[in-house]
């Protein structure tokens, strides 16, 4: 089962390129618009990382990361601090608060999946290790594979479970697919650019097993994956 991060951050440009870019590595993820939202949606999803900007609404990522740490459950629970203060006090309260990485904007994304791969390798290590699993769906699958699904091992499956393999813009891009849309047209439809759009499809074929776009659609329809 793929590892869930929860991306926080009022601005949507920003939630949308960072949930694109991990989904594409294999993640699943969830959003929040403040600290107040992403609260609630770690109580009730558990992710395995949060990712979350300072500067927000309603509760800050600083006041975030400490309710967050409240909670015994969530002590291991790796935070990702983002954010354009880059003085040095900001950054000692970022890290009293409680996160483990404090990232200034801007960021490479591939800087930032980087980072969420180490933490969530060393956070399941430490589970291991103490036997503190902060979700049962980690405990038991008994995997510590952080790899396995930051490079999307997620194909090969037939019909349902390839389906359910599939993040929602994988199955967006899919439908569109199967209409004869073009990587421009394609991304106008769904707000992405024609290279983000290339690279769905590229995930497309790889969990799919399949060499061009046509056989992507062949397979796609037999297999029931479009209506």
């Amino acid at each position: 089962m793929p590892l869930t991060i929860l991306v926080v951050d009022d601005d949507l440009g920003t939630r949308l390129s960072i949930s694109d870019y991990l989904e594409l590595s294999g993640y699943t993820v969830i959003t929040a618009n403040d600290g107040q939202e992403a609260l609630a949606m770690v109580e009730e999803y558990q992710p395995d990382l949060i990712v979350t900007d300072i500067v927000m609404p309603r509760m800050n990522g600083y006041e975030l990361v400490r309710r967050v740490r409240q909670k015994p459950k969530f002590r291991l629970l790796p935070v990702i601090l983002l954010t354009a203060r880059t003085k040095t006090q900001e950054r000692i309260l970022g890290y009293q608060s409680g996160c483990d990485l404090y990232l200034p904007k801007p960021f490479e994304l591939e800087e930032l999946a980087a980072a969420i791969c180490n933490l969530l390798e060393r956070s399941q290590i430490i589970q291991s290790e103490y036997r503190f699993p902060h979700k049962d769906s980690l405990a038991s699958s008994g995997s510590t594979k952080v790899i396995e699904t930051h490079n999307s091992i997620l194909s090969h499956f037939e019909g349902s479970g390839l389906l359910s393999s599939l993040t929602i813009r994988e199955q967006e891009v899919l439908e569109l697919l199967t209409h004869g849309l073009s990587n421009a047209e394609m991304g106008l439809q769904l707000h992405l650019s024609p290279r983000t759009v290339e690279k769905y499809v590229s995930s497309l074929l790889r969990k799919t097993d399949t060499s061009n776009r046509a056989e992507l659609v062949r397979f796609a329809i037999k297999h029931g994956l479009v209506e």
